[in-house]
């Protein structure tokens, strides 16, 4: 039995490895990975190798992998990558993996500078792909260097702006909060939506010649064949949409272009190579087929993909429509028990509250107790001073009857008498006015000791008032939870010619790309975040470090032109006055 060969495809965010038998042919191998990473929309892609003289090429699927010219290593080594590309992602890409997909490829290409980004679009694209990784931003997650690791930006917009890599990732994160509800597969297709406006999206560009001998490019993309002046890859010079072109060939290096118009002379140009001719072929039969279908109905199995498509992401808004709710319950929940803690601590503050202000009356009642007893006892000393007064005034009023009694008794003298008398109406005097003070005196403790008394009976309601109120509820417990198409023969001696017709008929409005804005002109959102990115990077600008392509940009920019404007005007004039002014280059 032959020996398996083991081969190895890397895809944009995995490693695949299989065992193929000798037979195995290219579609046998690109079906087993499709399957694998369970994609339907195979159209696109296709299986790259390098060959034995380290060229990339496409692998042929109606060819067995061994009988092409795959660089010899074990395992043999595939990329699996985006071939073609759709017109408008938003209308054309069915499945979430097919998005993803693109995704990763065109971020890869804009990071790596492959594809010109201008900074701020640059600066944008970053916060889509943290919201498409990360999901929504949350502080008490994202703290400060969650993206120390992220690869966010193209090294040419960093070098060109005078901020460190923290100040980078600030301006990203503010961008980020921006995308707040937003799925994370909806911020791959905005992603996508912005970055197909830029210029280089999606264009395979060749070196050729015409017959002047002009070096030039040829950009191959989803719409037609554009060229390019040497020094410039964002602005096309001359443009023709698939819908004017009946016939490609090349014979060796000569590569003929048949427009429809009849009138026209034959779009001839040279490659440096013929390798080079058979991938531009390859390139311009599936860009056109593609062309052709987006114009037509769809098939009864894109139709099917499209309603299955839409099955699932209805799915998924329930899905997330009920997470959202049950979010929304948790954090009803959690605001309730909060609410119910607060008010438990402060029905704790107010009972500590009537208990000091109970202990602090229970003490002033003591207080007062103790002072009604110590008035009580100062007023039964002037009593019993009042008494022994009252005893010693009629002691005295006996005595002086007494002396009045025995003075005609007495032989005494008048004078000695008169003396005596006078001395105890003195005393007597005397007595009755210390006695009036003792009354006085004990009038004044028997009236502080009443208010004494009246002070201790409302203390003695206040008091029982407070121990007789009701006790402050205690907090509710919380409720429950509610969680709810080169040959092996490709040698350059290979000098036969390669010819396919382009049909053309049976579409409608083939030229509608011309009429199409960019995202930034019809979304208002986008507008405004790009205007105010151009604004706050500009003051960080380091002009002096402007590339080429950068140059070339702001003079677009300053011209008011963009990619569909640009290809509005190169296809200006019929067939064959393009043509001339091609030849004319």
């Amino acid at each position: 039995m032959p020996k398996a060969v083991n081969v190895r495809v890397t895809t944009v965010d995995a490693e695949l490895e299989f065992a193929v038998q000798p037979s195995t042919t290219g579609k046998q191998l690109f079906d087993q990975v499709v399957k694998t990473i369970g994609l339907r929309e195979v159209w696109y892609f296709g299986l790259q190798y390098m060959d034995g003289k380290g060229y990339y090429t496409w692998l042929k699927l109606d060819k067995k992998v061994s009988s092409q010219d795959v660089k010899k290593e074990n395992p043999l080594q595939f990329k699996f990558r985006a071939k073609f590309f759709p017109e408008d992602v938003s209308e054309e890409l069915i499945q979430d993996i097919t998005q993803k997909l693109f995704f990763l490829q065109v971020k890869e290409g804009i990071l790596s500078d492959e594809v010109y980004c201008p900074p701020e679009t640059a600066v944008l694209l970053a916060s889509y792909s943290v919201q498409a990784k990360f999901g929504d931003y949350n502080k008490e997650v994202h703290r400060a260097g969650y993206l120390v690791s992220e690869r966010l930006l193209p090294h040419r917009v960093m070098e060109q702006h005078k901020l460190s890599r923290e100040q980078w990732e600030e301006r990203i994160q503010v961008w980020h909060e921006e995308h707040r509800g937003m799925l994370k597969e909806d911020a791959m297709l905005e992603y996508l939506k912005i970055a197909q406006d830029l210029e280089m999206y999606g264009v395979n560009y060749f070196d050729i010649k015409n017959k002047k001998g002009t070096e030039l490019w040829l950009g191959v993309d989803a719409l037609g064949l554009n060229i390019y002046e040497k020094d410039d890859k964002l602005t096309p010079k001359i443009g023709f949409p698939w819908s004017e072109i009946r016939n490609i060939s090349f014979n060796d290096k000569k590569f003929i272009i048949k427009p429809i118009d009849k009138k026209s002379p034959d779009f001839v140009f040279y490659a440096p190579r013929l390798r080079i001719n058979k991938r531009i072929l390859q390139l311009c039969m599936g860009n056109h087929e593609l062309y052709m279908r987006r114009r037509k109905p769809d098939t009864i199995e894109v139709q099917q993909m499209k309603a299955q498509a839409r099955e699932e992401k209805q799915q998924k808004q329930m899905e997330r429509a009920q997470l959202e709710n049950e979010k929304k319950k948790r954090e009803a929940i959690e605001k309730e028990k909060e609410q119910m803690e607060r008010e438990k601590q402060e029905l704790m503050l107010r009972l500590y509250q009537f208990e000091e202000k109970t202990k602090k009356a229970e003490k002033d009642l003591q207080d007062q107790l103790q002072r009604a007893m110590m008035l009580e006892q100062e007023r039964r000393r002037a009593e019993e001073e009042a008494a022994r007064l009252e005893a010693e005034r009629q002691a005295a009023l006996l005595a002086k009857e007494e002396l009045a009694r025995h003075s005609e008794d007495q032989k005494k003298s008048q004078a000695q008498l008169a003396a005596e008398l006078e001395e105890h109406t003195a005393k007597i005097t005397m007595l009755e006015e210390a006695k009036r003070r003792k009354e006085e005196e004990a009038d004044s403790w028997q009236l502080r000791a009443k208010e004494a008394q009246d002070d201790l009976l409302r203390t003695k309601e206040e008091l029982h008032m407070v121990m007789t109120a009701p006790a402050p509820p205690l907090p509710l417990p919380p409720p429950p939870p509610m969680y709810d198409n080169d040959d092996n023969s490709d040698s350059e001696e290979n000098a036969s010619t390669h010819s396919a017709d382009l049909q053309t008929e049976g579409i409608n409005d083939h030229r509608n790309e011309e009429d199409r804005l960019t995202e930034a002109e019809k979304n208002e959102r986008v507008q405004k975040q790009l205007k105010a990115l151009t604004s706050e990077l500009a003051q960080a600008r380091d002009e002096s470090k402007n590339t080429q392509n950068d140059l070339l940009h702001c003079e677009n920019v300053r011209a008011g032109r963009d990619k569909y404007k640009t290809l509005r005007q190169i296809r200006q004039g019929n067939t064959k006055q393009r043509i001339d002014e091609f030849e004319a280059l």
